[in-house]
């Protein structure tokens, strides 16, 4: 397993990667201050991922529009449906990202938002590496 990243929740989107681009000066992966997600990228070091609340609550059931959570905790396994089984996690019902990413949501004790994730690559078209 490993945690791929610690994701901004934002409901105001194009003042939050203006403040990380034009303030912190972390280059953003790619030019939108519209979203629904970037991850800006230091030169060394973890990329700091945001996404906006409305897209996120798409598919996190309990995440309320405007309030409430400010981070989600992304963990990453190499098959999804099996750590789920394994550990008889309380999840949201698994859903297909894109083309690259099967995940699920869930909280812990103190209910912060994790999401669980399997069949990323880093690069498109690129095998996926396995989960360390």
């Amino acid at each position: 397993m490993d945690v791929t990243q610690i994701r901004l929740i934002v409901s105001d989107f194009p003042a939050v990667y203006r403040f990380y681009r034009n303030v912190i000066g972390l280059k953003p992966q790619f030019e939108t201050e519209k979203g629904p997600y970037v991850a800006f990228k230091p030169d060394l070091g973890s990329a700091s991922p945001c996404t906006t609340r409305a897209d996120l609550a798409t598919v996190v059931p309990d995440l309320k529009p405007g309030e409430g959570d400010s981070a989600l905790v992304a963990l990453r396994v190499d098959d999804l449906d099996a750590y789920i089984a394994e550990r008889g996690i309380s999840c949201t019902e698994p859903v297909v990202l894109g083309d690259r990413l099967k995940a699920a949501y869930l909280r812990d004790p103190r209910a912060t938002c994790w999401s669980c994730s399997s069949g990323w690559s880093p690069v498109p078209g690129e095998p996926v590496p396995p989960a360390a």
